[in-house]
């Protein structure tokens, strides 16, 4: 067959002539294994790898700016107060730091990379749900045990034992709780009734960490260190069951939502600028938006980053992308917001290691 040239359109389909890249751009290199093992520089390459790698390697970027950021890093405005204009004011103020988490996760290890952080006071506000309270103190009265996805639920149920994912609660714990925080409600409703107090959810998880006094509760440090906990969902889950029955052997007993309400949404918003605010967000729900919400506030939060695994088709918030919250004013549209989509139990203690272990400067 004599030779002829190949057709035109498919030699210009295939060739198609590149644009130059701009200068600078990332190249993708992956961690090489030769040599002695180097965790940090294999971490470090996490962030040219390409996908939920470097993902996660832009979060650590974001977390960092977040730890690194002083208010002497702005400009002094002419309407800024005095004491705001003070070198040593501004070389010490910080980024405000946001940190809200899913239930499951206290249920998991990651409880203990929590329990750091704020021990350290390396966080400013938490939210989380009611699970995400509970699964902490009852840790403290009895262990979680690890389990199988594959464990059958009628089975289960027979033998009292809770599933949790791949993590098995013994329902006994739960009637340890009951036992522990009966007590407590009952002294809540006689310093409301005698005293006038005005039970939150926040006040109330405050109570709840000076009572269980132990070292191990992330609650026992938000307490000991003045760190406000927001859990609007207060009710769904163990302590919602323990305040039913609460309401027929006591009844009386009031929590007040609209106060504290207002007392989250203004930790967001009396952050005026040029001052700065940050979300670290694992899992998605009440935790996350909560935060976003209160952040809409001061028109965004300067930094963001959420690690989830839901997606965004649905329409659903926890699945949204940093994107969709920039619509709405809780995210700066000048803000460089990262999502990592990946299961938390993984990431973030990774994450710790890379930001607040290796970057926190501590407070005095």
């Amino acid at each position: 067959m004599a030779a002829e040239a190949p057709p035109a359109s498919a030699l210009d389909a295939v060739l198609l002539k590149s644009v130059e890249m701009p200068a600078g751009t990332p190249t993708v290199r992956g961690y090489d294994f030769e040599g002695e093992l180097n965790l940090q520089a294999m971490l470090d390459a996490m962030l040219t790898s390409g996908f939920q790698a470097t993902a996660f390697g832009r979060a650590v970027e974001e977390v960092n700016k977040m730890l690194a950021w002083r208010l002497s890093d702005e400009p002094v405005g002419e309407d800024e107060k005095d004491e705001e204009k003070d070198p040593a004011f501004r070389a010490s103020h910080r980024c405000k730091i946001f940190l809200g988490f899913t239930s499951n996760l206290i249920s998991s290890g990651v409880r203990e990379q929590l329990k750091f952080l704020i021990k350290h006071q390396m966080i400013d506000v938490l939210v989380t749900t009611a699970g995400g309270v509970e699964e902490d103190l009852i840790k403290v009265l009895a262990p979680t045990y690890l389990g199988e996805f594959e464990l059958k639920g009628e089975k289960l149920r027979k033998q009292g034992l809770n599933r949790i994912g791949n993590l098995l609660v013994p329902n006994d714990n739960y009637c340890k709780f009951e036992d522990w925080l009966m007590p407590i409600l009952d002294a809540m409703k006689k310093e409301q009734d005698e005293d006038g107090t005005q039970w939150t959810p926040s006040k109330v998880i405050h109570r709840l960490g000076l009572e269980i006094k132990d070292e191990s509760s992330v609650y026992y440090w938000a307490a000991k260190n003045n760190i406000p906990v927001y859990c609007p969902a207060l009710t769904d889950g163990s302590i919602g069951d323990m305040l039913y029955f609460h309401s027929f052997k006591n009844p009386g007993l009031v929590i007040d939502l609209v106060a504290d309400i207002r007392l989250m949404n203004d930790e967001a918003r009396t952050v005026g600028r040029p001052k700065k605010t940050g979300m670290l967000i694992l899992g998605g729900g009440v935790a996350k938006h909560h935060i976003n919400n209160a952040n809409l506030m001061r028109n965004g939060a300067d930094y963001a980053v959420y690690i989830n695994t839901a997606q965004e088709f649905d329409g659903s918030d926890s699945g949204a992308r940093p994107d969709e919250a920039v619509s709405w004013g809780k995210i700066r549209p000048e803000a460089h917001p990262v999502k990592v989509c990946a299961d938390a139990t993984l990431l973030f203690p990774i994450l710790v290691a890379q930001t607040f272990k290796k970057n926190f400067t501590p407070k005095p």
